[in-house]
């Protein structure tokens, strides 16, 4: 059964908890995901094996979580993370970042930066309302995009995504690799070369705009943008595993 939490934004976000010994793992899910995917429960089955401390959650408009996700944006999910993470967890934080959640984990590092043990992200896709939707419409999708408020785009792997003009517009304010990005933790960037959500261009962008001292990006061939068939949780598990050796934990 899931917990609520309602948070100083008047959103009720779902959430399970599972205690251990820190830091504590977060799982932060992708645009559209829910906590109840393949690697959420892989690393809560791990975390419980391990004794480890673990979090996984819904952002408003996913899941189990209040609202409707196309009244949602960047901004909103990023609020959703802080107030899990400050009201759930203690102590040192390892968030676990899959495509959009790749992006929050880095939100999370720029807003909680005393709390970051480490980081592993899985297809990372940070910025991408920008330089992935934004960059990617026509002249007539941006026309209507501002004269209706959305465009609906089809998704290789769901039903297609209603993309509103406050996602664009709220994601231009959250933007990470237009300024320094200092990550000065371990990190393990993961990435599937047959992604076709988030391009191996995207990953290498990342691992070279980012600044730190222990950075690595480990490419799965022919791994989709789901990296969750039985050989992607190892790779996911064994990152974990390594980030959390090198953090001393």
């Amino acid at each position: 059964m899931s917990e609520y939490l309602d948070t100083p934004q008047g959103r009720r976000l779902a959430y399970h908890r599972s205690t251990g010994r820190g830091p504590w793992v977060v799982f932060c899910g992708g645009l559209k995901s829910d906590m109840e995917g393949s690697k959420a429960l892989h690393l809560e089955a791990w975390a419980q094996r391990e004794g480890r401390a673990f979090l996984r959650f819904d952002y408003s408009g996913h899941g189990e979580s209040s609202g409707a996700f196309t009244d949602g944006c960047i901004g909103d999910w990023h609020e959703d993370t802080l107030a899990a993470v400050d009201a759930l967890t203690e102590g040192p934080v390892l968030p676990v970042g899959s495509s959009m959640g790749g992006w929050q984990a880095l939100l999370l590092a720029r807003a909680r930066p005393g709390r970051i043990a480490g980081m592993v992200t899985i297809a990372a896709a940070p910025d991408f309302t920008e330089d992935g939707y934004w960059a990617g419409f026509s002249d007539a999708q941006k026309v209507q995009l501002e004269s209706v408020g959305h465009v609906e785009l089809p998704s290789d792997y769901m039903e297609p995504y209603v993309i509103t003009r406050r996602l664009i517009e709220d994601g231009r304010t959250r933007l990470v690799l237009r300024s320094p990005l200092r990550l000065p933790f371990p990190v393990r960037f993961l990435q599937g070369t047959d992604d076709t959500a988030v391009p191996v261009a995207t990953a290498v962008r990342l691992l070279d705009h980012a600044e730190g001292p222990d950075m690595r990006l480990t490419l799965v061939k022919d791994a989709d943008h789901r990296f969750s068939d039985e050989t992607c949780l190892d790779v996911i598990e064994t990152a974990l595993e390594d980030v959390l050796e090198r953090a001393g934990a």
